[in-house]
């Protein structure tokens, strides 16, 4: 079985920003998932920053995809 490195392609404390992303990879046909990391900088976990996470060769397309989906949605 082939083993795949995942990358980290976008990361954010909202979840509608990772699903608005995982929709555009989806489209796409990149296969995407979703990692929670809890941000420690206290004693307790403050805020959960979720990942986009895509296999390390579809990684140039997602960034494309998500610098579209970006500079289309600055506010």
């Amino acid at each position: 079985m082939e083993r795949t490195t995942k990358v980290s392609v976008f990361e954010s404390d909202v979840q509608q920003e990772i699903q608005r992303i995982k929709s555009k990879l989806d489209e796409k046909g990149i296969e995407n998932s979703v990692e929670n990391n809890y941000m420690t900088f206290t004693t307790t976990p403050t805020a959960t920053t979720l990942k986009v996470m895509v296999d390390l060769k579809d990684e140039p397309a997602a960034f494309e995809i998500i610098d579209t989906w970006l500079q289309e949605n600055e506010q």
